[in-house]
């Protein structure tokens, strides 16, 4: 390995680990200045990590056990924290009585509220499909109708479905399923493309009168 290659790995390292330890730091509040909203910013730790990915490949073979070690544990505990943040998301909507929708693994739930009714929409990856035939059951709701309990398959819980490894995707209702290449997560991190999975969602509920509200997208 050259020297240049050798500080070029050191570099990625270096700048990855502390990266990622200066958001863990900020998410438990340890107090470190370095940490601050000022200095660790969004577009700075998603611009490092694409580029990490982008050139992991070539630097990561170069890597001791150790370093790989290193960046493994970062990027886990960071995984859990942004996670939990993530199941965050739809709770704070009316009605306000209806607990929070669990959104299952390998999918996500699109969610609006009509005339205080919340209406949940369960969708699969690419490559899963649903444990239980929904052809003609696009959604589950949760209203006063309801007693505020989530219409499911799934007894005392707010799982509303469940996405199982499948060659076939027969299950559901053809809009029942992400598009090819583009899971839950890849559409809910371009603003564009979860606005446009919301609209389509409000079209298939345009039957039910009254203004749509309190639209997300959830993923498991």
């Amino acid at each position: 390995m050259t020297q240049t290659s050798t500080r070029r790995v050191l570099l990625c390292f270096c700048s990855l680990t502390a990266l990622l330890s200066c958001a863990v730091a900020q998410e438990e509040d340890v107090g470190n200045n370095s940490c601050s909203s000022t200095t660790l910013m969004f577009k700075q730790l998603s611009t490092q990590l694409a580029e990490a990915a982008q050139c992991a490949k070539n630097i990561t073979s170069q890597w001791s056990d150790n370093q790989t070690a290193v960046v493994i544990n970062s990027l886990q505990t960071l995984t859990v924290i942004l996670e939990k943040h993530q199941k965050t998301v739809c709770q704070n909507v009316d009605p306000k009585e209806c607990p929070a929708a669990v959104a299952q693994n390998k999918g996500g739930l699109v969610c609006v509220t009509i005339k205080m009714r919340r209406y949940c929409k369960p969708m699969c990856n690419e490559g899963f499909d649903f444990a239980f035939l929904r052809n003609s059951r696009l959604y589950e709701e949760c209203s006063a109708d309801t007693k505020f309990k989530w219409t499911t398959h799934y007894i005392g819980g707010n799982k509303l479905a469940i996405c199982n490894k499948s060659s076939r995707s027969i299950a559901g209702a053809k809009t029942a399923y992400f598009p090819k290449n583009q899971d839950c997560l890849t559409t809910k991190s371009n603003s564009d493309l979860e606005a446009q999975l919301i609209q389509q969602f409000k079209s298939e509920l345009e039957d039910i009168e009254g203004e749509t509200e309190y639209g997300c997208l959830l993923c498991g």
